[in-house]
């Protein structure tokens, strides 16, 4: 082919077009390769399909480019089309539909009704951890909610809240639930009031940092000590729990108790679960990452408390053993990420692939905004957990108001179920 040749826009578009099936195919390709890696068979397949398909569309369109066709006008034409399609095909993929305002207005964007504070008691973790029967506390919550004595005392029957732990890898589950209790260890150790809460001495300089400098100072403080993710809000009191349920360290008297924080912003923190082990659930090894997470997070949190009350104000601590509000709601407003289909928070780094823990204070510091990583609409047409939930726990369903709330409803109990049966 001469310069001439060249400079023919036909001969131009023809290699425009080639290079668009090669990259289109590359991406195919490594769609593919990432689905295997991730053991997801459905959207390996489908990406099979689609290499067969651009197979297919390869060798048509080498046949065609041999026999001259797109230099005839139907041949120009079909050329032209094709070249207008893909790019708008290119431009929908790489651009937004639209943004979500809700989003960026945090959990204030959720609101469409009354919002009743979450009461601890209530949770199908602390009823069937905590109440012991023929216990005060036992005859007092089921008195007011009969409804959950007869479940929980089936749960009770069959060894308790979870059941044998790893029994879906019985008889070879004993290393890995070692390596689970040792982490938890972390937690509950972290967990009494001295750890989660520590003294300010009221002669402490304060050193007047601004709000600016402050969270400048307690993110680098909190990811340098381990955490992967840190944002700032103000404390929404709808995130608090309203009584206390769970029971640690034989704290029976704080059972039933108000939960009341006086403080004014809190610092929500994750950690970047393992990929690895993550993809081993429902089996044992994936809570060994889970447990693993939650030790961090209680570490990380108590330090940070106590970086905090060294500066001079009052800070405590928020992890698995000791929560007094709701985490994924905190984190959407503080901008980790936004609330999922599943009930998780889906961050943009790490997907629902990480664990939260929080840090509430009276240091004034500058709150993050709310992020719209365009979660609503991906999990309006996702449905993939709702799909691949074993205990059918996730709504497959539209968005609904749950407690005042515009989101997907969660079956807490079935799911809860389905930990106790794989143990």
């Amino acid at each position: 082919m001469d310069g001439s040749d060249m400079t023919d826009p036909i001969d131009v578009a023809v290699i425009f077009g080639a290079i668009a099936i090669i990259v289109t195919t590359f991406f195919a390709l490594s769609f593919l390769i990432s689905s295997l890696w991730e053991h997801e068979k459905v959207a390996a397949l489908r990406s099979v399909w689609l290499l067969i398909g651009l197979l297919a569309l390869t060798t048509l369109y080498i046949y065609l480019v041999q026999i001259g066709i797109f230099h005839t006008g139907a041949g120009a034409m079909l050329l032209a089309v094709g070249i207008v399609v893909g790019v708008v095909a290119a431009i929908l993929m790489v651009s937004r539909i639209g943004t979500n305002f809700r989003a960026l207005q945090g959990t204030k964007g959720l609101i469409v009704g009354e919002v009743n504070r979450v009461d601890e008691r209530d949770q199908v973790f602390a009823r069937n951890r905590a109440l012991r029967p023929e216990s005060r506390e036992y005859e007092e919550y089921y008195r007011a909610h009969p409804e959950h004595e007869e479940v929980d005392a089936k749960r009770r029957a069959v060894g308790g809240p979870l059941g044998q732990p790893g029994r879906i890898d019985s008889p070879n589950q004993g290393p890995n639930v070692a390596a689970i209790f040792a982490s938890h260890n972390t937690p509950m150790h972290l967990s009494t009031p001295d750890k989660v809460k520590y003294p300010v001495d009221p002669e402490v300089n304060r050193f007047g940092l601004s709000p600016s400098q402050a969270s400048l100072k307690v993110k680098g403080f909190t990811q340098a000590i381990g955490a992967d993710l840190v944002g700032i809000s103000e404390l929404n009191p709808l995130w608090v729990y309203s009584h206390r349920g769970e029971i640690f360290n034989e704290n029976w008297d704080d059972w039933g108790t108000e939960i009341a924080i006086d403080h004014k912003y809190v610092i929500v923190f994750a950690t970047e679960m393992s990929f690895r082990l993550v993809q081993t659930a429902p089996h044992t090894s994936s809570s060994i990452a889970t447990m693993h997470n939650y030790a961090k997070g209680a570490y990380i949190s108590t330090r940070l408390a106590a970086y905090i009350s060294y500066l001079g104000y009052s800070a405590t601590a928020q992890h698995m053993r000791h929560f007094d509000l709701l985490t994924v709601p905190a984190a959407v407003d503080a901008g980790l990420g936004e609330l999922g289909r599943h009930g998780y928070l889906i961050t943009k780094e790490f997907g629902s692939r990480c664990r939260l823990a929080a840090v509430t204070t009276n240091l004034p510091l500058e709150p993050d905004e709310p992020v719209d990583l365009g979660v609503e609409d991906f999990c309006d047409y996702c449905k993939k957990c709702a799909s691949c939930c074993p205990s059918r726990s996730i709504s497959l369903g539209e968005l609904e108001e749950v407690n005042g709330t515009r989101r997907w409803r969660f079956n807490a109990e079935t799911c809860f179920d389905y930990w106790g049966k794989v143990g």
